[in-house]
């Protein structure tokens, strides 16, 4: 029998109001846990706009002082918030030993937070556990030699000072934990990422068409951010001339910061820019309105995984067309054409051909949304997800 875990401190750069896929992950664990009852604190950098400190659904948030470099093409154009300082270091020395956590949860395995956090907690003798949400890679040569170097000088040796109980949420990020990082097999655990399905029920599927006056004409939905290789979307406004000679009146509706425009260039040299809505960030609550509104959702098309955007879409029930693996999660399966619609990399036609295909069928839409929301609801909950996540707490604890 593991030990009894009561205080949880969550560490992550990335955390609400800042938008990203491990800021809301960490926020609906953290909700969770302290719903049935643990003691919860996440420390996260400062963002814009927000307090200090807060509590949060029962549990409480401090944001230390941060500054945010301008966007850089080796860190795909994102803003990346770092909290590093002899002070940050103190204060967060000073709230973990006030907290005397059982378990610190990092967030993120090439954020400062994770490396101050791997220092106290190797000092004080108090395990860790770190989600790796991210691989870090890159389409560009050279940028992706500085990942790599970052890689081996920073994070494979925090990694070895702070020997943490590495999470890896998919198929694709075990294999990189594994190769990258040199993590033992006792040291890698797969918890998968957890979403809030019911947010997505109920919700008017007018309300976005009437604001952006779209009608009735088919939507593809494209949401997340635009970023160089990961998001970049070049592979959708390849299949645009296909689709919209089979549905002339289609748009495609971005929904998103764009980090990279190069997307906008290549609708413009392919003439279907006027097809495209881009409507910039737009608030998380905002979100199951666009979802709703949508007949089709694309944007994850580079064998990167599936990550909490498409998990959240096919909770929604909206079919996703995606490039993927069938094995993508360790112990499951994705199967085209009945939780999910599965097409090859650069491959514009067929892309074309799998959106047209859900918008003509309107049967296979609705049986393929159904088996994403079932196999969401199965394996993905927020209820599930942290059941796992207290276990592995606990063992790693013992």
């Amino acid at each position: 029998m593991g030990a009894y875990i009561v205080r949880i401190v969550m560490t992550n750069n990335f955390f609400l109001p800042r938008p990203s896929g491990s800021a809301h992950h960490t926020a609906g664990l953290a909700r969770r846990l302290a719903e049935i009852g643990h003691d919860v604190l996440v420390v996260t950098a400062a963002h814009r706009g927000a307090p200090r400190e807060e509590w949060r659904d029962g549990y409480r948030v401090v944001r230390l002082p941060s500054w945010t470099p301008p966007p850089f093409r080796i860190g795909m154009n994102y803003e990346i918030p770092w909290t590093i300082s002899p002070r940050n270091m103190r204060e967060l020395f000073r709230l973990l030993d006030e907290f005397r956590p059982d378990v610190v949860h990092q967030g993120g395995q090439f954020f400062d937070l994770t490396f101050m956090s791997a220092i106290w907690a190797r000092r004080r003798k108090v395990p860790t556990v770190l989600t790796v949400y991210t691989a870090l890679v890159h389409s560009d040569r050279i940028a992706r030699k500085i990942l790599w170097l970052g890689d081996m000088l920073l994070v494979r040796p925090f990694i070895a000072i702070g020997r943490p109980t590495v999470v890896v949420i998919d198929t694709p990020i075990d294999a990189y934990v594994r190769r990258r990082y040199r993590v033992r097999d006792d040291r890698v655990a797969t918890v998968m990422i957890g979403v809030e399905p019911d947010r997505f029920v109920g919700v008017d599927r007018r309300k976005v068409r009437e604001q952006l006056e779209l009608g009735d004409r088919p939507i593809v939905l494209s949401l997340g951010h635009v970023i160089p290789l990961i998001r970049d979307r070049l592979a959708l406004v390849r299949a645009m001339p296909r689709l919209i000679e089979q549905h002339p009146d289609l748009v495609v509706l971005v929904v998103g910061h764009i980090f990279d425009e190069a997307f906008l260039r290549l609708a413009d040299e392919l003439g279907v820019r006027d097809h495209l809505v881009c409507t910039g960030e737009v608030e998380r609550d905002e979100v199951p309105a666009y979802v709703a509104a949508s007949d089709v959702e694309a944007h994850d098309f580079h064998y990167f995984g599936l990550g909490t955007t498409t998990l959240e879409v096919m909770a929604a029930g909206v079919p996703v067309v995606s490039v993927v693996a069938e094995d993508n999660f360790p112990g499951l399966e994705l199967r085209s054409g009945e939780n999910i619609t599965i097409v090859p990399e650069d491959a514009p036609v067929a892309l074309a051909n799998a959106i047209h295909e859900l918008l003509e069928d309107r049967e296979l839409a609705a049986r393929v949304g159904k088996g994403q929301r079932q196999f969401v609801m199965d394996h993905f909950s927020m209820q599930a997800v942290s059941r796992d996540y207290l276990a592995l707490y606990e063992k790693v604890a013992d």
